[in-house]
């Protein structure tokens, strides 16, 4: 069957040392999933329930390009994060049994338009146009399980034209893997293809146009992303 309009087909994301693409169907994020960046964000880190926002799919753009400045914002903010790719699908998924529907990894950046965000918050609208925006969603190409294990520790960082601005550890996060992935199993079904941005350490900040973004976690890769002037 062919498509009534013009359409580019599914978003893909490359599977490293292969030569086959993940098709992403839905980008799941963990809001506030590490202590500090939770302080700076001016909330308690004590462990409360995770709660999720999400982002388009074609909000993906592969790491190493040059994208636009986003419109609307002045005040346009990196987050860096270990992105979780769902290769099995299931609901009600115990925790034990969560990273069997891992299929792979990978780094990303949840780009934040801080300024719709927070006036978004203040007005009690949803803040959905301050994440869900066109190339939001930076990330590298997949590695999988096989390739890199399940990684539970291991630095986080994120340098804005050579300097670090953010740095962390997968053994912060508040909710770990195999729990987030348990929780949002419970709230909706979980496919194939799905996309979980793990959470982003504290040092979040601005970016201008014209910067340079790399980002790293350990064991599973690097991400560059430049922004045109």
């Amino acid at each position: 069957m062919s498509y009534a309009i013009e359409f580019t087909g599914p978003t893909t994301l490359p599977v490293a040392e292969s030569n086959v693409a993940f098709p992403v169907g839905r980008i799941y994020c963990v809001g506030r999933n590490y202590a500090e960046h939770a302080r700076e964000m001016g909330h308690d880190p004590d462990r409360e329930p995770p709660f999720f926002f999400m982002k388009p799919a074609d909000a993906i753009v592969m790491s190493g390009a040059t994208i636009p400045y986003p419109q609307v914002t002045k005040d346009l903010h990196h987050e860096i994060e270990m992105i979780v790719a769902i290769g099995k699908g299931g609901s009600d998924i115990p925790v034990d049994k969560a990273l069997d529907h891992v299929f792979g990894y990978g780094v990303g950046l949840d780009m934040t338009r801080r300024d719709l965000q927070g006036e978004a918050k203040k007005m009690g609208r949803p803040w959905e146009m301050g994440k869900a925006f066109d190339n939001s969603a930076p990330c590298t190409p997949l590695k999988t399980v096989a390739m890199v294990g399940h990684p539970a520790k291991g630095a986080v960082w994120l340098k804005v034209n050579g300097k670090v601005t953010q740095k962390g550890d997968l053994a912060e996060m508040i909710w770990n893997v195999p729990e987030t992935i348990s929780y949002l199993s419970k709230l909706i079904t979980l496919r194939a293809g799905d996309i979980i941005m793990s959470g982003t350490p504290a040092g979040v900040g601005p970016v201008q146009a014209g910067d340079t973004l790399e980002g790293h976690v350990d064991g599973v890769g690097d991400l560059t992303i430049s922004y045109a002037k």
